[in-house]
């Protein structure tokens, strides 16, 4: 069967290649200027369109191939320009980009709550009983630096209170009247039915019922662990998957906070960000230099900067601790400590030492509650402190991970998962900075730590000098 196509000469050279006199005499064919109208085969049709589609499949696969190859942190600065330039420049494109940003916080709030029940369950229930008695000191070193990490970040949100820009409903937030209001709410919260708490997004009661599960399933059976370790894994794919979407969904969140808020927005962020890194610092360069002082009374910084120098900057740019505890390793070789504590406490200290985590999780909730006229007393900080630390150790190493657990935190102000996730949103947008910052100072601390503890027995025992407390090359 034969069809009448019409064929440009540049586009399709196979259905005439002849000049133009030469073809205007053949019986059947007209030419118009460089247009020619021939008869060609069904399946020339067919064999042309399936290789214009093919190549658009390439095209296609290697964007796909290109976009999944790109460092995310790169991704995410291109989205946060893309969403400047389209709000200054198009904000007639606002409304279709910022749907991608509602999809976004979507699906964060679909995966959140099930994420921090399978982590934490999973982190308590892979808990290893009777370490031994090394492990105490180091453990408890970072359960204490992760606390007093919030009760710093605490310290910094009432010194400099930051204002977001939060979409926020008609009706008014009713936060708690006292610590006796916080108190009660909370232990309503913990004995929730736990499918309640998930589908509702209450995270005080995912965080209870995780917590018993996994202590439940410490006796249970290694194939029984395995599988809640698989379960665990596969939400941490699936939180991937969706943060890999973080660039178009921060495009659409941006553009649409400058387009409605305008610069001051950004201001905002600047001034978060801000406060966010000077306790960064501030922890990584007063508060555990006088942790490990107290512990071992030699000069710290030596020791201090040999980590963040070799383990910090590492995590700076991989922004995961799970990633760098090869380097905690070998750091620690080169440090001559015990490799049989070194060993287990590296690890453990991915999952627990979350100190930067902590931080992220105090202001950032701190800022919600201010941007909604929240007012925060004294022991109702402290018990944000609390909450803070013990998500901090749910963080479990992922990239990310600490912010997925704010609304932890924003629940015990009576602050709503949608004005939450918008906060997270906001974090993401400033995690090009923030969670690189935060990963640092949580795995450098790792090792910091774990010497601290060893020196501290050396220090007793006389044995402790000033070359210990570097590598070796």
């Amino acid at each position: 069967m034969e069809l009448f196509c019409v064929n440009l000469f540049y586009n399709f050279p196979k259905c005439g290649t002849k000049a133009a006199p030469m073809l205007s005499s053949v019986p059947g064919n007209q030419v118009y200027s460089r247009v020619l109208v021939t008869r060609i085969s069904k399946s020339a049709i067919m064999r042309n369109i399936f290789l214009n589609h093919k190549g658009g499949v390439s095209l296609f696969r290697n964007i796909s191939r290109k976009y999944r190859e790109t460092a995310l942190i790169k991704l995410i600065a291109i989205g946060l320009i893309i969403g400047i330039l389209i709000a200054l420049y198009a904000p007639a494109m606002i409304p279709a980009v910022s749907v991608l940003g509602d999809i976004f916080v979507r699906a964060l709030k679909g995966v959140a709550p099930i994420l921090v029940f399978v982590l934490v369950m999973n982190a308590m229930a892979q808990r290893t009983v009777g370490a031994g008695a090394a492990l105490k000191p180091i453990v408890r070193l970072y359960l204490i630096a992760t606390f007093l990490a919030s009760v710093v970040a605490v310290t910094f949100s009432f010194l400099f209170p930051t204002q977001l820009h939060l979409v926020v409903a008609d009706t008014a937030v009713a936060p708690p009247s006292g610590i006796v209001e916080v108190v009660h709410n909370l232990i309503l919260n913990i004995v929730d039915n736990p499918l309640h708490a998930i589908a509702n997004a209450n995270y005080i009661g995912i965080l209870a019922w995780s917590v018993l599960a996994g202590i439940a399933l410490q006796k249970a059976s290694p194939t029984t662990k395995n599988t809640v370790h698989d379960f665990a894994v596969v939400m941490t794919q699936i939180v991937l998957w969706v943060i890999r979407f973080a660039p178009f969904g921060i495009m659409g969140l941006v553009a649409d906070a400058v387009g409605t808020s305008g610069v001051e927005a950004l201001i905002s962020y600047l001034q978060l960000l801000a406060v966010l890194l000077g306790a960064f610092f501030s922890v990584a360069l007063i508060m555990n230099p006088i942790i490990v002082w107290l512990h071992i009374r030699r000069n710290p910084f030596p020791l201090v900067f040999t980590t963040l120098r070799e383990s910090g900057i590492y995590a700076f740019f991989t922004r995961s601790s799970a990633a760098n505890i090869p380097v905690n390793m070998e750091l620690c070789k080169r440090l001559r400590l015990n490799e049989e504590v070194y060993s287990i406490s590296i690890p453990l200290g991915a999952t627990i030492n979350m100190s930067g985590a902590a931080i992220t999780i105090a202001i950032l909730s701190l800022a919600a509650a201010h941007t909604l006229g929240i007012h925060v007393d004294l022991p109702t900080a402290l018990l944000l402190c609390l909450i803070a630390t013990v998500g901090a150790c749910g963080a479990s190493g992922v990239a990310g991970g600490s912010l997925l657990l704010i609304p932890v935190a924003c629940s015990s102000f009576g602050i709503s998962n949608d004005i939450a996730m918008q906060v997270v949103g906001v974090g993401f947008i400033i995690g090009v900075l923030q969670d690189s910052c935060e990963t640092a100072l949580n795995s450098s601390t790792d090792v910091l730590f774990t010497a601290t503890a060893e020196f501290a027995d050396r220090a007793k025992a006389g044995t402790l000098t000033a070359e210990d407390m570097t590598p070796k090359n």
